[in-house]
C-alpha cells in the first residue's frame, strides 16, 4: 500500500510511541505501608525520568515469603536487618555497587557500625530509618482506668493487674514473633536473644497471662487505633506510634498518644534498602537509593513518618521538633538501653513460631 503523507505521520508517530514505551525506565519498590512521603516518589520521577510502582506489605514474613520465593519483580525492597541477615544467607541480594552510591559519604557511622552486625561490611544494604520497639499510649485513658500502671515499663502490658482494666479501652501488639517475644524475655531479665526451649517457654507462659487482654495482633491496624481512640495501648513500632500521634492532633478530637522506650530496655532495629539477586532494574535500583541518601530527600521522608534515619548529613534539615525529641534521636543514656536482635537460625524460627501462634490463638 502506497501511503500519503498524512498516513506515513501516523505510522511515524505510532512507531515514536512503541519505541518511548519500549524505552520507558521502570523501578519496581516494595516497602512498608504507610513509610514515605508519596511526593518524594513523585519528584523522582520527575528529575529521573524513572516511573515507580509502589507496592507495600506490613509485615517482614510477607516481604520474605515473596523473596525466597524468587522471581518477585521487585527492585528495591526494605527487609529488617535481622531478616536481611538470614535473606544474605540466602542467596536473596545483590551486593550493592559503592561507584554508583556516592551519597554513601552522608550515612550515620553509629548506625552504620551497629547494621554491620547483620550485613558484614554494609555489603548488601543502606538504612532507610530506625527506631525502637516500645509502647504506645493514651495517657488519659490509662490515667483513668489503671493510675498506678507504670508508662515506663513493660509492666504496663505484660502485667496482669494493669493489662486486665486496661484492656476496657483496648490493647494491641505487633503480629511479630521477632518483636513481641525479645521484648517479654528483656522484661523478666533474660536474654532477649535466647533462643533456647526453656527462655521461649518462659517468654510464652508471660504472654499467655496476658492474653485474655489483648484485642488483635496486628502490625498497622493500631496506628489508626490509637489515634481514633479506639484503643489505649499498644506495642509498636515508634515512628508509627509517632503517626498515630499526629493524626490524633490534626482530628482535634482531645485524643494525646504518648510513646515510651521501657526503662527495662527495648528493641533497636534497622529498615535496610536492598536490591534483590533477580531484579530486573538495577541500574534504576542504584539511582533510587542513591536519590534517597540525600539528606534533604531523607530528612523529608523523617518527618512524614517520625521515624530516625541513618543519614547524619540529613540531621540539619530534619524537623526541630522530631530531632530534639529522645524518644525518636535517643539520647547517649537511652542508647545504653536498647538491643539488637540477632536473626533466628531455623531451629529458633520454628520454636519462637509456635510459641507466638500458641499466644495469639489462646491455647
Amino acid at each position: 500500500m502506497r501511503l500519503t503523507p498524512f498516513l506515513l505521520a501516523g505510522v511515524l508517530a505510532g512507531l515514536g510511541t512503541h519505541a518511548a514505551f519500549a524505552q520507558e525506565k521502570v523501578l519496581n519498590v516494595f516497602n512498608w505501608s504507610d513509610y514515605i512521603d508519596t511526593s518524594i516518589i513523585d519528584d523522582f520521577t520527575k528529575e529521573t525520568g524513572i516511573r515507580v510502582v509502589y507496592d507495600t506489605y506490613d509485615s517482614n514474613e510477607i516481604l520474605e515469603t515473596r523473596l525466597l520465593a524468587g522471581g518477585s519483580g521487585y527492585d528495591v525492597v526494605v527487609p529488617s536487618a535481622e531478616y536481611l541477615s538470614r535473606q544474605i544467607d540466602a542467596g536473596v541480594f545483590q551486593k550493592l555497587d559503592p561507584s554508583k552510591l556516592p551519597n554513601l559519604k552522608n550515612m550515620w557511622p553509629v548506625v552504620t557500625e551497629r547494621v554491620a552486625a547483620y550485613d558484614p561490611g554494609n555489603a548488601h544494604s543502606v538504612n532507610y530509618m530506625w527506631g525502637t520497639t516500645g509502647i504506645g499510649y493514651n495517657a488519659a485513658k490509662v490515667k483513668e482506668l489503671a493510675p498506678d500502671a507504670p508508662l515506663d515499663s513493660w509492666a504496663l502490658v505484660f502485667d496482669p493487674k494493669f493489662a486486665e482494666p486496661l484492656s476496657k479501652c483496648g490493647i494491641d501488639m505487633l503480629d511479630a514473633p521477632g518483636e513481641i517475644l525479645p521484648a517479654a524475655l528483656q522484661y523478666l531479665g533474660l536474654d532477649p536473644n535466647a533462643t533456647d526451649a526453656d527462655s521461649l517457654g518462659k517468654a510464652q507462659e508471660l504472654l499467655m497471662s496476658v492474653r485474655p487482654f489483648i484485642r488483635k495482633f496486628h502490625s498497622s491496624e493500631y496506628i489508626n487505633g490509637l489515634a481514633n481512640g479506639d484503643i489505649c495501648v499498644a506495642v509498636g513500632f515508634s515512628g508509627d506510634v509517632f503517626q498515630a500521634r499526629d493524626r490524633a492532633a490534626e482530628a482535634g478530637r482531645g485524643v494525646e498518644i504518648g510513646y515510651s522506650i521501657p526503662k527495662e530496655g527495648a528493641m533497636m532495629w534497622f529498615d535496610q534498602m536492598a536490591i534483590p539477586a533477580d531484579a530486573p532494574h538495577v541500574e534504576e535500583a542504584h539511582v533510587f537509593i542513591n536519590y534517597m541518601m540525600r539528606p534533604e530527600v531523607i530528612a523529608k521522608a523523617t518527618d512524614f513518618v517520625s521515624y530516625a534515619n541513618g543519614n547524619l548529613a540529613s540531621q540539619p534539615l530534619i524537623e526541630k521538633e522530631i530531632l530534639d525529641d529522645p524518644a525518636i534521636y535517643p539520647d547517649e543514656a537511652t542508647l545504653q538501653k536498647l538491643f539488637i536482635k540477632r536473626p533466628y537460625d531455623s531451629r529458633a524460627q520454628r520454636l519462637a513460631t509456635r510459641a507466638f501462634t500458641t499466644v495469639k490463638t489462646g491455647r
